[in-house]
């Protein structure tokens, strides 16, 4: 099993599909770390030797920002906002959507479970 970024790599699946398993490199970066280091697109991760494992780990140190910092920065740049008192930075504190949909329905996953209003009836036609 490759070790990259501190992610165990699944060993039977192909190299770009693997090294989505790391926080921060998506199908796009993916293909392109294989483009750079001439790795085919239907080689397996099981079949890459330590040299190239050794290759794919030195260039995502060197040019990509992923799993921790990726992480920490993003977590900065939210704290940012709701320290600014910005709209987005409000939407973040109070757990509403913050781009922009819609509340009056749906936005579950956000807001979290529904819970009934005390003594409200519902009205009936």
């Amino acid at each position: 099993m490759a070790r990259i970024a501190g992610v165990n790599i699944p060993t039977n699946k192909r190299v770009t599909i693997g090294l989505r398993y790391i926080y921060g490199i998506g199908p796009t970066k993916a293909a392109e770390i294989c483009g750079k280091l001439n790795i085919p697109d239907e080689r397996r991760v099981n079949q890459l030797s330590d040299d190239e494992v050794l290759r794919i780990r030195e260039l995502i140190d060197r040019d990509y920002q992923v799993e921790g910092d990726l992480r920490r920065e993003v977590a900065m740049n939210i704290k940012r906002l709701m320290d600014l008192g910005c709209y987005r930075g409000l939407r973040h504190r109070r757990g509403l959507p913050v781009h922009g949909q819609r509340t009056h329905t749906n936005a579950r996953t956000r807001k979290g479970k529904a819970v009934p209003i005390a003594g409200k009836k519902k009205v009936t036609k």
